[in-house]
């Protein structure tokens, strides 16, 4: 590879990891291209998977202010830059390497936390954003809604009260 395109390539991965939510590292020793092809699609447009050169990958990252991916940077690796939601995109990986166990998911970075192969799959087992915020809402309204209950139920007692204490004096005073 030319020296010009060694730096055009650095340039890119940097771009990458810049704009990216999150890297994951994998090892794809052994899969074919076929099985990189369905991996691609199967990620959508949660993630982009590139196989870069180590050296290359590590001077990018560096140069981003990634450091932890450093000792990830050995054999056979690709990364899977996270654009969109990271938690699909990590079932997406997860469920790639159950059914193709020739990708071994390495290690990453998310939000510049670096995580470890078993924190990936911790993020897989996440629901996804959407029914995240779904689930946020339902119970926000639902304090609103006893709150609100609890508010229109105040002048109600306080109307009881004002009976019982009347009807206490009326046969006080009688």
């Amino acid at each position: 590879m030319a020296k010009t395109d060694k730096t055009g390539a650095v340039a890119e991965l940097k771009n990458e990891f810049e704009g990216s939510s999150a890297a994951v590292l994998t090892e794809y020793r052994g899969l074919t291209v076929a099985q990189l092809k369905e991996l691609r699609v199967s990620l959508g447009g949660h993630a982009k998977f590139a196989v870069a050169k180590n050296t290359l990958t590590k001077i990018a990252a560096n140069g981003a202010g990634i450091t932890a991916l450093d000792d990830l940077l050995r054999g056979p690796t690709a990364i899977a830059f996270v654009k969109g939601d990271v938690v699909e995109a990590a079932k997406g990986l997860r469920d790639f390497a159950k059914a193709n166990p020739l990708l071994v998911i390495k290690g990453g970075v998310v939000d510049g936390k670096s995580m470890s192969p078993a924190e990936i799959t911790k993020l897989a087992d996440l629901e996804s954003r959407e029914v995240l915020l779904a689930k946020l809402a339902g119970a926000l309204k639902a304090k609103q809604s006893q709150a609100a209950a609890t508010f229109a139920a105040l002048p109600t007692n306080m109307a009881r009260l004002v009976e019982a204490l009347r009807v206490k004096r009326d046969e006080a005073g009688e």
